[in-house]
């Protein structure tokens, strides 16, 4: 690919760890569930502090995951905007960046704690599901389920909800090799005495960490067709699409979507970006004519988020946006140097791309296809 003049290279790797989501799992509330497709509360700290001396901002993120861009703005006293097509990840978002009240929470975790098991159904449960948990704490995690779903109180139901989805984590037998789930039987405890620590631990969480009263809204939407955001109304983007022909999030958490969501909220999402599939592509500002289709398929997504982003963003606005290379057995792609393209082509004054990481890239655990970077482009309106 020839390089637009206009876009700059330049080496972070100072970077590499926070683009990761590792640096979370010490972080109160960023670590009530482990999403490591996911970048870090740091990294967008860092970002937000490059900016938080100029006026007022607000922030947009259209590929939230689980929230981190919002709730690191809630933390810093900054607005801001989400958007996420999973549901899954919508509802731990929102569980996240909710402001609570512990006192009520408290009276909450002891009604739970004081409620009697009484047996659950388990014959219509998928066999993944099944298969991921050994049967009493399956039937545990079944009836709280049952028992939170009859709370009349929303913050509390969200709460008690957000606590069964982390505690469950610590108790299957599930774990994730990279776009595959696998299992490994192993001793767990019981999930009652789990799920009421991980619920008092999630209360001191909340207690350490004061989130400001400022306006956060996380969409249940489509990346691609922004109507609920204004033309012209953001400050600064901060986000991480899919990467390209690496996981299928449907797929890698669909033990959590059926087990706490339902049979009916596992969508075929595919790997790209939104919901809507096409078998033709209109013609795009760059020539993906000999990638693979799945490529093709992406790079007419983002074209389509890129347009969105023009236009919700002010002028002299930026964006950060975490990718990776696509890397395939007779090629690598550069998705770095192609989104940046396009956003110069589409009218943006300025891009860059900052190398935060080098990783070597196998397929079946053995096969070497090679080094793909990671990057974080940064793009200016």
């Amino acid at each position: 690919m020839k390089n637009n003049i206009r876009i700059k290279f330049v080496e972070r790797l100072d970077l590499g760890e926070l683009a990761t989501f590792v640096p979370n799992k010490d972080k109160p509330i960023h670590n009530w569930f482990h999403f490591k497709e996911g970048f870090s509360r740091d990294l967008v700290a860092y970002i937000l502090n490059k900016h938080l001396n100029e006026k007022k901002i607000t922030v947009l993120d259209p590929f939230t995951g689980v929230g981190t861009t919002p709730l690191t703005c809630r933390e810093i006293g900054i607005p801001s905007i989400g958007i996420e097509v999973n549901p899954l990840f919508h509802f731990i978002a929102n569980a996240k960046t909710r402001i609570y009240n512990p006192n009520n929470l408290r009276r909450w975790i002891e009604w739970i704690s004081k409620q009697k098991y009484r047996p659950v159904d388990t014959s219509n449960i998928h066999p993944l599901v099944k298969k991921a948990f050994n049967i009493h704490n399956l039937r545990d995690i079944l009836f709280f389920k049952k028992i939170i779903s009859s709370v009349e109180d929303e913050e509390a139901r969200t709460f008690l909800l957000m606590g069964l989805i982390n505690a469950a984590s610590k108790v299957t037998y599930a774990y994730k090799d990279g776009a595959i789930i696998r299992f490994r039987p192993k001793p767990t405890p019981p999930f009652r005495k789990i799920y009421l620590r991980t619920l008092r631990k999630m209360i001191r969480d909340i207690e350490r960490v004061e989130l400001k009263p400022v306006d956060t809204t996380i969409y249940l939407g489509d990346a691609r067709k922004m109507d609920m955001i204004d033309d012209e109304s953001i400050d600064l983007i901060i986000t991480s699409p899919p990467y390209l022909n690496k996981i299928e999030y449907t797929k890698v958490y669909e033990i959590e979507t059926r087990l706490f969501l339902g049979e009916n909220k596992v969508i075929p999402l595919r790997s790209y970006i939104g919901l809507i599939t096409r078998k033709h592509y209109p013609e795009l500002p760059i020539d993906t004519t000999d990638m693979p289709k799945s490529a093709q398929a992406y790079f007419h997504d983002l074209w389509q988020v890129i347009k969105e982003l023009n236009r919700v963003m002010k002028d002299d606005a930026y964006a950060y946006i975490v990718v990776a290379e696509g890397l395939y057995r007779d090629r690598k792609i550069p998705v770095d140097e192609i989104l940046a393209e396009m956003a110069i082509k589409e009218g943006f004054r300025k891009a860059e791309i900052w190398i935060v990481n080098k990783r070597i890239v196998t397929i079946e655990r053995t096969i070497k296809l090679g080094t793909a970077r990671e990057s974080i482009i940064r793009i200016v309106k």
